[in-house]
């Protein structure tokens, strides 16, 4: 079983800057790809980024690209979402998320595990 546990959210104006980490414990923890989503009040859950475990491909969301950097430290097991410049429209509730299967996706349902989830309010 593996636990994902975020932190790092908050309360920011916009312009600012927030740092949201993404821990795991649980089994050996050897995902092929690791995902940060959110969801939005009233939203459907939505990609933001993912990074493969072992290096290699980043992706994100066109909504984040070029002002949120997504990192890992493979020691730690944990995940990173640095997001600066943020916009009251990344207000939202963010979840990481890990993928276990040799497929790198933008889409929820094809990730295994996910954290309870760190909420993000970015005022005007």
């Amino acid at each position: 079983q593996v636990q994902l546990v975020e932190s790092g959210g908050g309360l920011v104006q916009a312009g600012g800057s927030l740092r949201l980490s993404c821990a795991a414990s649980g089994r050996t923890f050897s995902p092929y790809v690791m995902g940060w989503f959110r969801q939005p009040p009233g939203k459907e859950r939505e990609f933001v980024a993912n990074i493969r475990w072992n290096g290699g491909s980043i992706y994100y969301a066109d909504s984040v690209k070029g002002r949120f950097t997504i990192s890992r430290d493979n020691a730690k097991k944990t995940v990173y979402l640095q997001m600066n410049s943020l916009k009251p429209e990344d207000t939202a509730v963010y979840y990481c998320a890990a993928d276990f299967t040799r497929t790198i996706s933008t889409s929820p349902r094809a990730y295994d595990y996910w954290g309870q989830g760190t909420q993000v309010t970015v005022s005007s």
